[in-house]
């Protein structure tokens, strides 16, 4: 369940199963669950960054490294936006079909100085990092249905996007 938006004026709206490739990686799994049961250190910090459609992200991706991330530049920072852990997700049991889901608060970037990406390839991929550098896990992944340029003063909006802890 994830929803996507790039605005002013493209918005992007991939909802649930209707959201094509997007999910949470296997690495991802793993790290949650040692987080919960196995005392390892939680990031108070995560990262939402901006990947091209170069490699399209899977269960099997394991790291930042194994992706393209669009340039920096023109309002995008590499490495993405950063995400407190205490303050930008929301964990919600819903009984019955979901079960539970995390839902991770908007995220916006603006073109400044030309289009966003600066240059290269459009960004088709949001993914959740738990740290910005290369080596970086990637714990989930939203695919953003086409690949997206933002022009100048044009905003691009990851909003409420969502990872479904049923899905498989």
């Amino acid at each position: 369940m994830n929803n996507i938006e790039a605005g002013n004026p493209p918005n992007l709206k991939p909802q649930g199963s209707n959201a094509m490739a997007s999910g949470t990686t296997d690495r991802g799994k793993k790290l949650l669950l040692d987080y919960a049961f196995e005392a390892s250190t939680v990031p108070t910090t995560y990262y939402l960054a901006l990947c091209t459609s170069a490699t399209s992200p899977t269960k099997a991706i394991n790291t930042f490294s194994q992706l393209t991330e669009i340039a920096a530049g023109n309002g995008y920072t590499t490495g993405g936006s950063a995400l407190t852990a205490a303050d930008d997700f929301t964990v919600t049991e819903v009984d019955g079909a979901v079960g539970a889901k995390v839902v991770i608060a908007n995220v916006t970037w603006t073109a400044s100085s030309g289009n966003l990406p600066s240059s290269g390839d459009g960004c088709r991929w949001a993914v959740l990092l738990n740290g910005n550098v290369s080596g970086s896990d990637v714990l989930a992944y939203f695919d953003l249905v086409s690949d997206r340029t933002v022009s100048d003063t044009q905003t691009l909006t990851i909003q409420a996007a969502e990872i479904d802890a049923n899905e498989p």
